[in-house]
């Protein structure tokens, strides 16, 4: 699914072996990108600001663009 507000920017592998895509908000030209890691982890900034990481073993976090933040665990 494509969200034409978005433009994708770029995207690879880094190094460490972990995938990367970047994209540009086209109404405010605020960039974002996401990592999705080799251990099963990934990280996501958002152009708006906002954060999400989650370590793939049940810990996740969610930063809003305001800072305020939300975090949640489970045991898998």
């Amino acid at each position: 699914m494509s969200d034409k507000s978005y433009s994708y920017t770029g995207s690879g592998t880094n190094d460490q072996g972990n995938h990367y895509c970047s994209r540009q908000d086209n109404s405010t030209g605020n960039t974002g990108y996401h990592y999705s890691n080799t251990d099963g982890s990934y990280y996501y900034k958002n152009p708006n600001g906002s954060t999400y990481y989650d370590n793939g073993n049940g810990y996740s976090k969610y930063t809003s663009p305001g800072v305020q933040s939300y975090s949640s665990s489970s045991k898998k």
